[in-house]
């Protein structure tokens, strides 16, 4: 496949990954990482050509082996790349990773190239989380609008779900709760850490271990009996200890806020205060998308 991209006479054509094309990729992707995730080495890298991750396992299980190519130039320059996958369960397509250091007509010309190797069905774009970040479930909107704009273009329908936000380590202020036991946590691999009352969990968390002084807080939840009194505070003032105790010099979390107006089951805004009171920042909204035949 060749093209010419707009605004110059340079020719792209597509071909599969290579080998030695491994440097050029790593290149595009770290061009987009945001703060508070680690570069992308070449052992993250293989996992994700790979078809599989430590965040969302489940998920990538169920795809067919992914499909990854590159966007070269006349002088074999690589300067994109798209990996995609389809799942035999439901006949869906994924467009798992796209880079291209938002070149408009190259991330056209990439999400062009996905849709028609992958053919007429269902396709989602940016469903969950690959190899080459830290459980970056989505895209995130406002670090990369050129990707989005080219998939919207292209007849995707977008879907606001998280907001990813990132504190420096250690944060003064918070309290502390008592009565916190710490135990290993193999999925995501971390620390878990409960609070027990009664011989009952009240509280718990879970933390991944630090990568390139990146912390991770996966999950944190109260029991509603034991709401409303700063056990949640407490508690995330207790898993940032942890995580500064383990090497980390800040942290990240995920908060999945795209709750229906009723959903209490949901309903995150509780979560979102915690953690702007605590002094975490938000670094930008992640979105997924859908395209129908």
């Amino acid at each position: 496949m060749a093209t010419t991209t707009s605004g110059s006479a340079t020719q792209v054509s597509v071909r599969p990954f290579a080998a030695g094309d491994e440097a050029a990729v790593l290149g595009l992707v770290n061009a987009d990482q945001l703060p508070g995730q680690p570069e992308t080495s070449t052992a993250m890298l293989a996992e994700a050509l790979a078809g599989s991750s430590p965040v969302d396992t489940g998920w990538w299980a169920e795809l067919a082996e992914p499909v990854t190519e590159v966007a070269c130039d006349q002088k074999g320059t690589v300067l994109g790349v798209v990996s995609y996958a389809t799942r035999p369960g439901d006949g869906a397509g994924f467009v798992l990773w796209l880079h291209c250091r938002e070149d408009q007509a190259l991330a056209r010309v990439l999400v062009a190239r996905a849709l028609e190797r992958l053919g007429p069905r269902t396709v989602h774009t940016f469903e969950f989380a690959s190899a080459l970040t830290l459980g970056l479930e989505g895209l995130p909107a406002r670090y990369r609008p050129v990707t989005r704009r080219a998939l919207e273009a292209a007849g995707f329908a977008d879907r606001d779900l998280w907001r990813y936000m990132r504190a420096p380590l250690p944060l003064s202020g918070l309290p502390r709760a008592v009565h916190t036991t710490v135990t290993n946590s193999e999925d995501p691999p971390g620390r878990r850490l409960e609070v027990c009352e009664g011989g009952e969990v009240v509280a718990e968390a879970t933390i991944g271990l630090p990568a390139a002084g990146i912390g991770v807080l996966w999950w944190i939840s109260v029991a509603p009996a034991a709401r409303g009194r700063g056990l949640g505070l407490a508690l995330l003032g207790s898993s940032l200890d942890v995580l500064a105790g383990l090497g980390a010099d800040q942290v990240i979390l995920y908060v999945d806020d795209d709750a229906p107006p009723g959903d209490a089951e949901r309903d995150r805004r509780a979560a979102n205060r915690l953690y702007d009171r605590a002094g975490f920042t938000e670094v930008d909204r992640l979105y997924s998308f859908t395209r129908h035949p």
